[in-house]
């Protein structure tokens, strides 16, 4: 998931150019496909064997289109440009007549990203409803059509936001939590790998193409938008059957607002529960999880809570 092209004043979303086109070296060398997103469905639930990414890019900032949209378009890489539609127009964004040009690219699918992007998981189920209905009236205005695919504002999402986005239609929906997609995820609540200046240096790009999924049947708290009342969480993981050496599984959280290795402990049923011994502080509280595969590999797998004030 990629924000920012050359604007190298925001760090946190940006991604040098020449880092990008080296990044895309790197995925051509190991030999992996680009998925298109027609055929995302069928990549989920075929050839499981093969390394397949799905390039995304969120918020439809020029940037993207002066500088990174030139070079997709003449590698004819298929990709995903999520769209927040109240800022289309304005200084620094796309304008509708450059989204209807990638829009009829037969490589670009243009996802919806909300009207406003504001901290929707924060409102109540009437005002996140009445955001992505506006949203969802302006792409059919602008392009005949809305998409399939969500791509929740800030990665931010709690089980009523992601009900409402089941009920008005869209078949897949992404967060910004890290991890490996594969036939076993929720599909409103997919993973992506952020990349910007500070994740996206090219040895840690080159490791994160060799990561690999984590398949689980659940992940408890289910809901992802997490009550102080509730917080720190009591983690637990089941995972299916026949993980090789899952015993040997680490697990890190930020929780206290400092990254650590958590305590972690098996029960029946491969099911993992990690210790989360003090608040997670701020925004947002992460977990990564990681197990050693064969060959330089890694499983990979990654939550994220929306830490309430409340």
């Amino acid at each position: 998931m990629y924000h920012r092209f050359n604007e190298n004043k925001y760090p946190s979303t940006n991604i040098k150019m020449d880092i990008f086109k080296q990044q895309l070296e790197v995925i051509e060398n190991e030999n992996i496909k680009f998925i298109h997103p027609d055929n995302f469905k069928t990549s989920l639930a075929q050839d499981k064997k093969n390394r397949k990414i799905l390039l995304t890019v969120d918020d439809g900032l020029l940037s993207f289109y002066e500088n990174a949209w030139p070079v997709l378009k003449e590698k004819k890489i298929p990709f995903i440009l999520f769209v927040n539609t109240r800022e289309v127009g304005s200084y620094n964004y796309m304008n509708w007549d450059q989204i209807r040009e990638l829009y009829n690219s037969k490589n670009v699918e243009i996802g919806n990203h909300s009207h406003s992007h504001e901290y929707l998981v924060e409102e109540t189920s009437e005002n996140i409803k009445d955001d992505i209905l506006k949203s969802i009236k302006i792409f059919k205005e602008k392009l005949g059509e809305n998409s399939e695919f969500f791509s929740y504002p800030f990665g931010e999402y709690s089980l009523e936001f992601k009900k409402i986005i089941k009920e008005l239609g869209f078949k897949y929906a992404f967060g910004q939590h890290s991890g490996v997609i594969d036939e076993t995820k929720d599909l409103w609540e997919l993973p992506r790998f952020p990349i910007n200046e500070k994740y996206g240096e090219l040895e840690r790009f080159k490791t994160l193409m060799r990561t690999l999924p984590f398949k689980y049947r659940k992940i408890e708290p289910q809901d992802r938008y997490l009550l102080q009342s509730k917080n720190p969480p009591k983690v637990k993981i089941q995972f299916y059957e026949n993980i090789k050496n899952l015993e040997q599984i680490s697990c890190y959280s930020n929780e206290g607002n400092r990254w650590r290795n958590s305590k972690t402990s098996f029960t029946q049923n491969n099911i993992l529960e990690i210790d989360i011994e003090e608040k997670f502080i701020g925004e947002r509280g992460r977990i990564n999880c990681s197990l050693r595969e064969n060959a330089g590999f890694w499983r990979w797998l990654g939550i994220q809570y929306v830490v309430s004030e409340k």
